[in-house]
């Protein structure tokens, strides 16, 4: 029976060589979470451009009827709102046509693309544009 030999051979290696965890000690902290920390100053506002993949655009829940006109409505809420933030959500699949449509909108605002902060909605997330 040279097996059993060779299995309790390798059973006495993994014995004689296992090392046993020694206990650390622990200090149990409590970190202060943001609801422990009192404020009411708003940080920054921010505004939201949304386009779905049909090329639906809002701009803070006021529908703008096509591109054309995005440019005009972006120029009214930059004087109605001077100073606040604006940030592009845009669906997943919208067309690369219609995105440029709209950074040429921006562009044409001056609101400078690069300074826009945007977020891509994937199809299972639920449409922030007013039916």
């Amino acid at each position: 029976m040279p097996l059993i030999d060779i299995l309790f051979v390798v059973l006495i290696f993994f014995i004689v060589t296992t090392t046993f965890k020694v206990p650390r000690h622990m200090i149990h902290l409590e970190l202060p979470t943001v609801k422990d920390i009192p404020s009411t100053a708003v940080i920054e506002q921010h505004s939201v451009l949304a386009v779905d993949k049909a090329g639906h655009i809002s701009l803070d829940a006021i529908a703008v009827p096509n591109v054309g006109l995005l440019d005009t409505y972006l120029k009214a809420f930059q004087q109605k709102n001077p100073g606040r933030k604006l940030e592009l959500e845009a669906d997943q699949d919208l067309t690369l046509g219609k995105m440029l449509e709209i950074w040429d909108a921006l562009t044409r605002a001056g609101i400078p693309v690069k300074d826009l902060p945007a977020r891509v909605r994937t199809p299972d997330e639920k449409s922030r544009l007013p039916r």
